[in-house]
């Protein structure tokens, strides 16, 4: 049986991305590649003045993700990584522009790189999605204690969690598997990892006998 080489995870701001890769990580013995929030340094401005600095913060994870691709793409080893260059542009950038946090012209520039850094990106072999409710995210964003992140709206998240609903729903790209969080702790609980391992595995059998 093959193996899968890029195993990404997706979803919204609180919904465990980061905790699940690196579990995941350790359990399969896959290469981990976090989302580089703690040295992105617009983040802490933007959630201050989130039109100032939405198109500085954008391009900076937008190219951070680009380069995390190269080396996914590169990599002999199975790698799991926490959040998608697509999430990028079709999520965050897209809800800044119709928020108003970002100008037209400067989403137009931002999808402009977007598109031409498309030509060279495969999507992953098996998309993972993470799908919270407001309450849940709430939760979990308060249990981490980053400073920052309790400037954000409750609106801002559930404005982001329309966004991931629509992308989600015409994702087409590559095998997706939707894991409902919830009610889930895969912290805290072995029973809901073991479940959320399960699911993966029989994506993966799936995956190469189909």
């Amino acid at each position: 049986m093959g193996t899968l080489k890029h195993i990404a995870i997706c979803g919204n701001i609180g919904c465990g991305k980061t905790t699940l890769a690196g579990k995941l990580g350790r359990h399969y013995g896959w290469k981990i590649l976090y989302e580089s929030v703690e040295a992105n340094p617009y983040l802490k401005d933007f959630y201050n003045d989130m039109s100032r600095w939405a198109f500085h913060l954008q391009i900076y994870f937008l190219n951070s993700r680009f380069r995390q691709i190269g080396e996914i793409q590169q990599s002999i080893q199975p790698t799991v990584q926490d959040r998608t260059i697509y999430e990028d542009a079709y999520i965050f950038a897209t809800n800044l522009r119709k928020s108003g946090f970002m100008t037209e012209r400067d989403y137009e520039s931002y999808l402009d790189i977007f598109n031409s850094m498309m030509v060279h990106v495969q999507p992953p072999d098996l998309l993972i999605y993470l799908k919270g409710d407001i309450p849940k995210l709430v939760r979990q964003i308060e249990k981490r204690g980053r400073d920052y992140e309790y400037a954000i709206r409750i609106d801002y998240l559930r404005n982001l969690n329309e966004h991931y609903e629509d992308w989600i729903s015409n994702y087409r790209l590559g095998r997706l598997l939707t894991i409902d969080v919830n009610n889930l702790d895969f912290v805290e609980n072995s029973e809901d990892f073991a479940f959320i391992v399960n699911k993966i595995d029989l994506e993966t059998n799936n995956l190469f006998t189909t």
